[in-house]
């Protein structure tokens, strides 16, 4: 005999082993218990909520011969020839393959006689949105007023594409998602009838993806169990069926992108795609990972909400102390964008990585989030004293604070007039030389002779005047100078307010230092 598959296997067939729809599942056996059918139902809820199969109940309970309380007793021959697919009270309509008006014709020419055995002819028609307008129009007088023993049951995953007149003449139920919890415990429930181990993680996890549809968690797990067969089904091997990520990889990569390390994140990303995770996948997964985060800084005690383990939530809880609330949800925006792109793209990884990079790197964009984003890190670097390149190994790093040596300056003749002009001359090749960030100010700065020796830098702006300003790095720029030109010279930076034309710039910076400048021309 061939296998079937978990989710027909193991599809309920009473009220009572119906998840999470109690709403619809009393009120349809109120009905029947109490012979108040109605004649047309329109069932609306997301794939594998129960929509089908709770029609299929419904339809064999109507007309079962030894019912209990409102459930089929599956035994009788009503039951069994609607559970094989043979009755004829039964009517199942794919509407996606037959939604011609021709169709629907057929339908009004049968409803004309009478069930031959039992009380009710149901018609099941699934997907009903996808009838044609001319189908729906065949449809609707017999919709209004069927014969008597006629029930239709219409089933549809998108309400919003069915007419208002087709609306109007049926009971409407919305079925709910199923819980993580309800999938996880019916997952359990299985796989003890199966005999088969599984980690309660590896199952919350396969409950999380189904997005609380229970029919894809079956089909998920099917794939799981038939990869790793006859073997206890782990987290891990979860993973690796479904080209997931774990939660850690996650943690690990959007801390690297708060740091903004480019090169770390891509090499996260490269690690990745070669051990063969789903860039789909990935990008939905770290979305998710990001709203979590967002909803731990919006909300008190939101971490109780979360279904993470608890070092997940003391890494979530970390994580939302490091990030402004505007900055994380420009991260939620740009792979929002991704998740739509990567469905019709060629080249999902260069449009992964190029999402990265603008996460770690916000002045590629000039939208108000980028320019918040690129606030909060000068912020950061403003508390912490740090100013440097983060980017850059701890070596590199030390060496920017390196006090100038003291050959560079040692036993070198004191400036004059003539050495400050060649100075300013010279600047192009002191900006080569320098290190970052003092090479960007440097070039913010305009060079002039400041009397007896000194080389004055003026610059508008404060963030480059308060950090060249400093005596450590005011050294090292006097070092560079002196080992260029060959003479020892001083350095003074000026902080000037910024006007609507140079000439006005540098009357206030005369003003402001008490000595003559002259405008180069």
């Amino acid at each position: 005999m061939s296998y079937t598959a978990l989710y027909r296997k193991f599809r309920p067939s009473t009220f009572d082993e119906i998840k999470e729809q109690q709403h619809i599942v009393t009120t349809l056996k109120n009905q029947i218990e109490n012979d108040r059918i109605g004649h047309a139902y329109l069932f609306c809820g997301t794939h594998g909520t129960g929509k089908t199969s709770i029609a299929k109940i419904f339809a064999r309970a109507v007309n079962c011969e030894h019912r209990t309380g409102a459930n089929p007793c599956n035994t009788c021959a009503l039951c069994r020839a609607a559970l094989s697919g043979s009755s004829m009270n039964v009517i199942e309509i794919d509407a996606a393959s037959n939604n011609g008006v021709d169709s629907i014709r057929e339908i009004r020419d049968e409803v004309q006689y009478s069930p031959t055995e039992g009380k009710y002819k149901v018609y099941i028609i699934d997907e009903v949105h996808m009838l044609s307008i001319g189908a729906f129009n065949a449809l609707l007088k017999t919709l209004e007023e069927p014969p008597p023993y006629v029930i239709f049951i219409l089933a549809t995953t998108e309400a919003h594409k069915i007419p208002i007149t087709i609306l109007s003449r049926c009971q409407r139920y919305d079925f709910k998602r199923i819980s993580l919890e309800a999938i996880a415990q019916h997952l359990k429930e299985l796989l003890e009838k199966e005999g088969v181990e599984a980690e309660e993680k590896a199952l919350r996890y396969i409950a999380k993806a189904a997005d609380g549809s229970d029919r894809d968690a079956l089909s998920l797990l099917d794939q799981c169990l038939a990869f790793h067969m006859n073997q206890t089904l782990t987290y891990d091997k979860v993973l690796e069926v479904l080209g997931a990520v774990d939660t850690e990889i996650f943690s690990k990569l959007l801390r690297r992108i708060i740091a903004q390390d480019t090169l770390g994140v891509i090499q996260e990303l490269d690690g990745l795609i070669m051990s063969g995770r789903d860039l789909g996948q990935f990008t939905v997964d770290f979305t998710w990972y990001m709203r979590n985060l967002l909803l731990v800084q919006a909300a008190d005690n939101a971490e109780e909400l979360l279904d993470v383990s608890k070092e997940g939530k003391k890494a979530l809880l970390e994580e939302a102390k490091m990030l402004e609330t505007s900055v994380l949800m420009r991260y939620i925006r740009i792979f929002s964008e991704l998740t739509g792109k990567l469905k019709y793209s060629a080249q999902k990884r260069v449009l992964t990585e190029l999402a990265l990079i603008k996460l770690t790197k916000p002045e590629m964009e000039r939208d108000t989030e980028a320019l918040l984003n690129r606030i909060a890190n000068i912020e950061k670097r403003l508390e912490s004293g740090i100013f440097v390149d983060q980017h850059v190994s701890e070596a590199e790093r030390d060496s920017v604070w390196e006090e100038p040596e003291e050959e560079t300056s040692k036993n070198l003749p004191p400036a004059q007039s003539e050495d400050v002009r060649r100075a300013k001359e010279a600047m192009p090749e002191v900006i080569r030389q320098a290190k970052h960030p003092i090479k960007e100010y440097l070039g913010k700065c305009r060079c002039r002779d400041g009397g007896e020796g000194r080389l004055l830098l003026i610059t508008t702006d404060e963030i480059a005047h308060g950090y060249l300003s400093g005596e450590r790095n005011k050294s090292e720029i006097e070092s560079l100078v002196s080992q260029v030109i060959q003479k020892e010279i001083s350095v003074e930076v000026k902080l000037i307010q910024e006007t609507q034309d140079n000439k006005s710039d540098f009357l206030a910076a005369q003003s402001k230092i008490h000595m003559e400048i002259s405008e180069e021309e």
